[in-house]
């Protein structure tokens, strides 16, 4: 999931950034709110974490701005304790409070609960052929079997399954995965996917992930396999239909 911190206290960026990318999150951060404003606007997250006391303009405006043409879930993360402050967020479409000192921890399950609400019905186990994708329980597993994955090869692996059916370019892919101060034009995103498509693909006969040339990435299953998946489901009938008619026919006397 992607997450936008506007917060101007480098020791609380800090420690949020290193542990949110802990826990598999793409951060993002706007030390003003005039950048905080930008970003928000000009990207797609999860959720946002605003502080109220900013350079250039405050946590209340950016809010004010943000609720103007999104809807992004958005928790309110500052030093000040006053219930007016409080009240004041709340009514102009923040979605949730803390105050700092905060639990990590608090923190983290008040992130994930923002972010579900936001995706409203969308389901968190995602099947693409047999692979099962828990965005939740933070695993995916392939045929039975648990693919051993790092925290951004889950990242990368989740976005490509949420989208699957979709080619998405390198571009994309690093925007998604990675932050907006990524440059795109390294290799990593092709390292990334090959690490991937070894524990992906590579012990299977069905290939998920594939290449479309000079457009990007997608994870899909292809015409044949399903036609294939058809086929045996169909010989499998066929096969049934027969045992049991042998079964009929040993009983009739």
């Amino acid at each position: 999931m992607k997450i936008l911190i506007v917060e101007d206290e480098h020791k609380v960026v800090d420690y949020l950034r290193c542990g949110l990318t802990e826990q598999g999150w793409v951060v993002d951060v706007a030390l003003d709110g005039e950048e905080g404003a930008h970003l928000a606007l000009e990207f797609d997250y999860d959720v946002i974490v605003l502080d109220v006391m900013l350079p250039k303009r405050d946590g209340f405006s950016v809010l004010k701005t943000l609720r103007a043409q999104k809807s992004t879930p958005v928790l309110m993360l500052t030093a000040r304790d006053h219930v007016n402050d409080r009240v004041r967020g709340l009514r102009e479409g923040a979605d949730d409070y803390l105050t700092k000192p905060f639990s990590f921890l608090e923190l983290v399950e008040r992130l994930h609960a923002l972010a579900r609400r936001t995706r409203g019905q969308e389901s968190t186990l995602i099947s693409v052929g047999d692979l099962y994708v828990d965005l939740i329980g933070r695993r995916a597993n392939r045929d039975g079997i648990r693919l051993e994955l790092t925290a951004k090869e889950f990242q990368l692996l989740s976005v490509l399954a949420r989208r699957q059916g979709d080619i998405l370019s390198k571009t994309a892919i690093t925007e998604l995965v990675w932050d907006v101060n990524f440059d795109s034009h390294t290799n990593v995103v092709e390292t990334a996917i090959k690490r991937l498509r070894a524990k992906l693909d590579g012990p299977f006969p069905t290939k998920l992930l594939h290449t479309v040339r000079g457009m990007g990435y997608v994870l899909e299953v292809r015409d044949e396999v399903r036609n294939e998946m058809r086929n045996e489901e169909v010989r499998n009938e066929i096969h049934e239909e027969i045992r049991n008619e042998v079964i009929e026919g040993v009983r009739l006397p």
